[in-house]
């Protein structure tokens, strides 16, 4: 078992999210989702906006790429993922961290939105086969079906 902080969030984009590639070629994408807790003051009987949080997140591979395609500023996601925390030290010498949010699953909110779900497709690298492997001369098609032929009753076959 892992000792990750599991975390469903629930909020809204703050900028469009930015992909970066590793020197590997590998899709990276940041993005910084915010809440602002709302509540209602009784006395001007008025809504009233708290102090916003925010949570910089990463999600990497696929999922990067396709939330970069996808997702603008203020779009509402559902994010999955783990909490840890990133430490650094200022120019200064000053020791700093900030929680962060490695994300599994990104997906769109559908409370205020509706959605058109498109299917990615993924470029398959040419891989070698053996010379005696009979998959590979498949064909992604069917075969076209022989001519019918009697069985030795005079029937068709049931089939």
């Amino acid at each position: 078992m892992r000792n990750d902080i599991p975390l469903t969030v629930v909020e809204n984009l703050v900028e469009d999210p930015e992909l970066r590639f590793t020197p590997n070629g590998v899709p990276l994408v940041r993005f910084t989702i915010a809440s602002t807790p709302r509540s209602f003051d009784r006395e001007a009987e008025a809504w009233r906006d708290g102090e916003p949080t925010f949570l910089d997140c990463s999600a990497w591979r696929q999922p990067a790429e396709n939330l970069a395609a996808s997702a603008r500023k203020g779009a509402r996601l559902v994010v999955v993922g783990r909490l840890r925390t990133e430490r650094w030290e200022s120019p200064e010498g000053e020791k700093r961290s900030k929680m962060v949010m490695d994300a599994d699953e990104v997906a769109a909110s559908m409370t205020f939105a509706t959605l058109s779900i498109t299917r990615t497709t993924r470029p398959v690298p040419p891989q070698a086969t053996a010379p005696d492997d009979p998959w590979a001369t498949a064909t992604p098609t069917r075969p076209t079906p022989a001519a019918t032929t009697e069985t030795p009753q005079g029937q068709k076959p049931p089939f």
